[in-house]
């Protein structure tokens, strides 16, 4: 019996991906079969279904750092047959081959069950991407929200979008900050109520403190924005990093975390403990609004892969890219 799966090959000329049927008997040995029905694509997604990115080792390899579907055969007691799950992280599709194929092999560990209240459909439009804005504003959470604007860097991308919509369902003022002001109208629709232009923040300055403006902050752009934001924000006010868009440096002073004592939490979803990864998840199918959801996906097929890798490295994929795998 064979099925499909986009297979990533690389020779002297560079990679090259493209759908191909497999069998069981290709995959990776692992405690639980899943027949996957759907996955995402993220910005790892991109590279390696490119150009690695360093995050690929070994071809020909089988992207796609996220899926959800139902197990088919399972070593682990803690999964039976037809139970539905969701895998993000673990450096599945990278260093192990992940869900663009129908069928998947991964470690029972890497698992966590379907949370109540989603379908598999819903669980990738919130994705890798969902689930790291989630953990963010959890972290906000725990640390206390202050009374201004919540701020979201990079809010027209995934996990941006997501974030943009969980602190409005919860009640919370939001700051969308996006470079395409076209996107107005789309962050608004989420809950937004207030768009800044990326051109605001983009650039340092001499001054370490400006006036507290912001109750917090996602951010996932990094670089010189994140250096700026920090010393807008309220006293005890915390940002949460989730991404590196602008840049890994950071040229930023300790002033704020003296003078205001704010807090810089980094927010990882790759290696989240069990626990965390269930909270979150429960959190999600509780609070994400699904209308909100369903109007950032972008419905495709195995085959729109290598169109949307190559869109998503270049900055040109908005909200929640949902492939249906099952559908080959």
């Amino acid at each position: 019996m064979t099925f499909k799966a986009l297979v990533v090959d690389k020779d002297e000329d560079g990679t090259r991906a493209s759908v191909k049927d497999l069998t069981l008997a290709d995959l990776p040995e692992a405690e639980v079969t899943v027949a996957v029905e759907y996955s995402t694509v993220n910005y790892k997604d991109g590279l390696c279904i490119g150009p690695g990115g360093g995050l690929v080792r070994k071809y020909p390899h089988v992207p796609g750092i996220d899926f959800s579907g139902t197990v088919e055969t399972s070593d682990d007691p803690r999964y039976a047959p037809g139970d539905k799950v969701v895998l993000t992280g673990w450096r599945v599709g990278e260093a192990h081959w992940g869900g663009y194929s129908q069928k998947a092999r991964v470690k029972a560990d890497w698992l966590v069950p379907l949370p109540q209240g989603l379908t598999t459909r819903q669980a990738m439009a919130v994705g890798t991407a969902g689930f790291t804005a989630m953990l963010a504003v959890q972290a906000l959470e725990d640390h206390g929200i202050k009374s201004g604007p919540v701020l979201v860097t990079g809010a027209a991308g995934g996990v941006g979008s997501v974030a943009v919509a969980l602190l409005s369902a919860m009640g919370k003022q939001v700051a969308a900050v996006t470079g395409r002001p076209d996107q107005a109208d789309y962050l608004t629709s989420l809950g937004a109520t207030q768009i800044v232009a990326r051109e605001e923040l983009a650039e340092t300055v001499k001054r370490p403190l400006e006036a507290e403006t912001w109750g917090g902050c996602v951010d996932a752009v990094g670089g010189a924005m994140l250096a700026r934001l920090l010393g807008q924000m309220e006293y005890g006010a915390s940002v949460a990093a989730v991404g590196l868009a602008g840049g890994a440096n950071l040229p930023a002073t300790v002033i704020p975390f003296l003078l205001r004592g704010v807090n810089l939490l980094g927010i990882d979803s790759v290696m989240q403990p069990y626990d965390n990864r269930v909270r979150a998840w429960a959190r999600l199918a509780e609070v994400l609004p699904m209308d909100k959801l369903e109007a950032m996906v972008v419905p495709a097929t195995l085959g729109d892969l290598p169109g949307l890798g190559a869109d998503i490295l270049k900055g040109q994929v908005r909200g929640r890219v949902v492939v249906d795998v099952a559908a080959g």
